[in-house]
């Protein structure tokens, strides 16, 4: 019982990062009806900013957290304004590909800025434990969250309550009526990209330090299993993005624990196919009709 306990806090531990990254994915979603799968790439570029600031300028843990949530902050607004804005009344398919190059586009850039070779990344998470019985539960970060006020925490709080949020739930249902409305559509566009990115540096550094191994497709199979929770969870849902971040850590922990490690990741994805053919819309998501 103590074993199955310690695999479902390292699951609930991985869990909790997918769910911040799944986060970036449902809200792009939700608002801009598009899939950014340059995001996973965003999370790399926020690790290797902090690695940066620790080792070469020795800056404070706190301090390159900061540091890279507003560098890829600017960088998911760059991505948006010279990527994706030039193709708001495109297809699908072009958007896909455009994110699918800027992907790699990221991946190659960290090659040639920080080399192929992967990093010894030092955790910036206290290493201070707790035990419950034999148990030991990392504090990640307890003292940083609870300072945080609630309102600040729960993105689904900042969307229901806040005028930007509002203004973007509004370009979720319909852009051309928020227009008209008065709410600037490209503005709030580029904020979600711009909270999405400062989400992914945040989920950079924890993964980071969880696992201490950075180079430059760091990432690309978090990002996967990110979008992947957000499905799993609803894609679009933000409760849903969080459900399924939680629920895929635990899937992915049970396993590697119990199954086989090599056979983790197909696991996990045959999980959500299964899910998908039972509720295509996800655990938590809507279905909602198309108007032809």
């Amino acid at each position: 019982m103590t074993v199955f306990i310690q695999y479902l806090v390292n699951g609930l531990s991985m869990g909790s990062v997918y769910a911040i990254i799944a986060l970036g994915y449902t809200m792009v979603y939700g608002i801009a009806k598009m899939l950014n799968f340059a995001h996973g790439d965003v999370i790399m570029v926020g690790a290797y900013v902090s690695f940066c600031a620790t080792s070469y300028l020795g800056l404070p843990g706190w301090a390159s957290v900061i540091l890279s949530c507003v560098v890829c902050t600017v960088l998911g607004v760059l991505i948006e304004g010279l990527a994706y804005k030039p193709l708001r009344q495109a297809g699908p398919l072009a958007v896909l590909i455009t994110a699918i190059g800027v992907s790699y586009f990221l991946q190659n850039a960290a090659q040639l800025l920080w080399g192929a070779t992967p990093k010894n990344f030092t955790s910036l998470v206290t290493s201070r434990c707790r035990s419950l019985g034999q148990v030991q539960c990392k504090r990640r970060l307890a003292r940083h969250h609870r300072r945080l006020p609630g309102y600040h925490g729960r993105p689904d709080v900042f969307t229901g309550k806040t005028k930007m949020g509002k203004a973007m739930r509004a370009v979720s249902e319909d852009k051309a009526a928020a227009q008209l409305m008065g709410i600037n559509v490209n503005r709030t566009i580029s904020m979600t990209f711009a909270i999405g990115s400062a989400l992914a540096a945040i989920a950079g550094v924890l993964l980071c330090s969880y696992s201490p191994v950075l180079q430059p497709t760091t990432g690309a199979m978090p990002g996967i299993k990110a979008f992947d929770a957000a499905v799993f969870g609803g894609i679009g849902s933000i409760p849903g993005a969080f459900v399924g971040g939680i629920l895929i850590g635990i899937i992915e922990a049970m396993a590697q624990a119990y199954i086989s490690t090599s056979l983790a990741n197909s696991i996990v994805f045959g999980v959500l196919i299964i899910v998908l053919l039972v509720k295509p819309a996800g655990l938590l998501g809507k279905y909602v009709p198309e108007k032809v």
